[in-house]
């Protein structure tokens, strides 16, 4: 499993125009599930991303966690996280997992987040989505469940 996790000031996604999921400081957190994936790396991923240490505190140092600064996550799914580029031009999503098991992945990473005590925003799983975003920093972290140490 794959986040992509941006440091948000403000952050909302709409679908066909209706906005689905709005934050204002948090994270947006862009989740791609691989075909190997399991509740696992859900968990994995759930509980790295509330510790993540990546807010200021009163010195300026990147100290706090999101449940620190009273932060909430926008997640939305994105199988081109699992995007092959290294043969030709056109990207290969063999890796990524079926529709109806990452959408069940998905949806178990959430509720991990909920339980974490974090506030979860959505976007709509397999749709077509705008997202807009404010990248306090920028800080973008990028986490993989399957590179552990």
């Amino acid at each position: 499993m794959r986040a992509v996790v941006q440091r948000a000031g403000k952050s909302r996604v709409t679908v066909k125009g209706q906005v689905t999921g709005e934050i204002e400081k948090g994270f947006v957190v862009l989740l791609g599930v691989g075909k190997e994936d399991n509740e696992e790396d859900a968990l994995y991923l759930a509980r790295k991303i509330a510790n993540l240490r990546i807010f200021e505190d009163s010195m300026g140092k990147m100290n706090l966690s999101i449940n620190e600064i009273g932060g909430e996550i926008l997640c939305v799914s994105q199988f081109t996280l699992y995007a092959d580029t290294r043969k030709g031009n056109r990207p290969s999503f063999v890796d990524a997992a079926l529709p109806d098991d990452a959408r069940a992945l998905y949806h178990v990473f959430t509720e991990f987040l909920r339980h974490e005590g974090l506030k979860v925003e959505e976007g709509v799983f397999k749709e077509d989505m705008k997202v807009e975003l404010i990248n306090d920093g920028p800080v973008t972290i990028i986490i993989d469940s399957r590179k552990t140490d």
